[in-house]
């Protein structure tokens, strides 16, 4: 098993002097790179894309924010225009927003190539999504819960997956937790013993590191840091809110964005129904 560290602190951007034309991909998915401002390939890009054209399976682990979505969409994406037939990738996430944003990126990397991608997460229709299946899309991106039940509950799902290439599982330290492993297990069974496994992660944990062991030499590991690391740029603060004002204090800093030059702001929530209550 080849297991590359690549801890530099020079600009990961730039560093090895590499373009995207140096990664063996197709001139369609290069010039798409280049239209997106990905002028050089990143340490995550440089060391994971050949090993998955090549055919192998592939572990890679780097911080967010480092562009690990495109060292595995990029290769797909490539290698799917030469099979565009079936489902040819399967992208599976522990939520439904990543799904959704993991959807938007393949598209975005493919808008050249008119993909088909069928997102299948909770809260949606399961007929739908059923129906949606079985019409073959080239990609499904889905969360762990609801492609499991599709497939557990519906034997015309299965066959759907016959001729897939790939499975990727994204953010795989949470997916490999020990409480998903039989729904995850049933979702291998469901595919061709054949297919090609890639597992991207911002973390190390002890169940990827069993997954080493157990794929040994027939899986290349790119390893960017040991641990648990986010990009430098990101600054991060813990503020500690009496909970009866801790919504006007968010709210507060909301309004303060203008006059500290930001521009927008994600915020994260525990469920929906506290969603609502912000949003009136």
């Amino acid at each position: 098993m080849e297991i590359l560290h690549g801890r530099e602190d020079l600009d990961e951007a730039t560093t090895d002097g590499k373009t995207f034309d140096d990664l063996g991909l197709a001139e369609w998915v290069v010039s798409t790179c280049r239209e997106l401002g990905m002028r050089m390939p990143r340490h995550v890009h440089q060391r994971c894309i050949l090993p998955v054209l090549e055919g192998r399976h592939v572990l890679g682990i780097n911080e967010t924010g480092s562009g690990k979505t495109a060292a595995f969409a990029l290769p797909i994406l490539h290698l799917l225009v030469e099979h565009p037939f079936g489902v040819f990738a399967l992208v599976v996430t522990p939520t439904r927003e990543l799904a959704l944003q993991l959807a938007e990126q393949f598209r975005v990397l493919g808008s050249t190539v008119h993909l088909h991608i069928t997102v299948v997460v909770g809260g949606m229709n399961m007929l739908k999504h059923a129906k949606d299946l079985i019409a073959r899309p080239h990609l499904v991106i889905a969360t762990l819960g609801r492609i499991h039940v599709l497939l557990h509950e519906n034997t015309d799902i299965s066959p759907v997956f016959s001729r897939t290439k790939f499975i990727v599982l994204d953010e795989a330290d949470r997916i490999l937790d020990a409480c998903f492993q039989e729904e995850l297990k049933f979702i291998f069974q469901c595919l061709p013993e054949n297919q090609q496994n890639l597992f991207f992660s911002a973390t190390t944990t002890s169940n990827l590191q069993k997954l080493q062991e157990l794929y040994q030499d027939k899986m290349y590991v790119y390893e960017a840091y040991e641990g648990f690391k986010t990009v430098e740029s990101l600054k991060q603060q813990v503020i500690f809110i009496p909970k009866k004002v801790k919504d006007v204090y968010l709210m507060h800093i909301l309004s303060k964005m203008e006059d500290m030059g930001i521009r927008s702001a994600i915020v994260f929530i525990s469920t929906c129904r506290y969603i609502s209550t912000l949003y009136v």
